[in-house]
């Protein structure tokens, strides 16, 4: 969708913080999977319609080092941790959120990228016309539940992608 398609109706969701970092710590190439997704929710309950999900992986600690955020290997080839396919498919298609985000610079986690040749998991958000933020951080201070995220960024006509500021309200 194209951002002037979204009003500022479409700039406040519930968070929910979906926690990796430890499994990213063992993984670099981890990809969040749908129990993941479900363990959370049994500790806090389904993710509200029109939610933004966040991926914390703890990866935005690489950064300003775009190096280190890619994890180049000698060939140039990423190793990032990041979203699945099936979990999108869940956040989106069984739980109606309306937004996701991650600290990666990439939707897909970079094996699973490389083994389809494609941006997959990137292509099925952008085509479902939702919202994703990457380059995310601080969400290692964010309460997994309960938080409200604030969206902002330029309304330019015609642009599929723009710099966001992006807040929580935590407790």
């Amino acid at each position: 969708a194209m951002s002037e398609a979204y009003g500022v109706d479409q700039l406040v969701f519930p968070l929910c913080v979906v926690d990796v970092s430890g499994k990213v710590k063992e993984d670099v190439h981890y990809a969040v999977t749908v129990q993941d997704i479900q363990d959370y929710e049994a500790q806090y309950g389904p993710i509200p319609d029109g939610a933004f999900v966040a991926l914390r992986t703890d990866w935005s600690k690489r950064w300003p080092d775009m190096n280190a955020l890619s994890n180049f290997d000698s060939e140039g080839g990423e190793h990032t941790p990041g979203w699945s396919m099936e979990a999108l498919k869940y956040i989106y298609e069984t739980r109606s959120a309306a937004a996701n985000g991650h600290e990666s610079i990439d939707t897909d986690a970079s094996a699973l990228a490389a083994a389809a040749g494609d941006l997959a998991c990137e292509r099925y958000v952008l085509s479902q016309g939702k919202l994703q933020v990457e380059l995310l951080c601080n969400l290692d201070q964010v309460a997994p539940a309960g938080a409200v995220v604030l969206v902002s960024y330029p309304r330019i006509s015609g642009a599929t992608g723009l710099p966001a500021r992006v807040w929580a309200v935590t407790k």
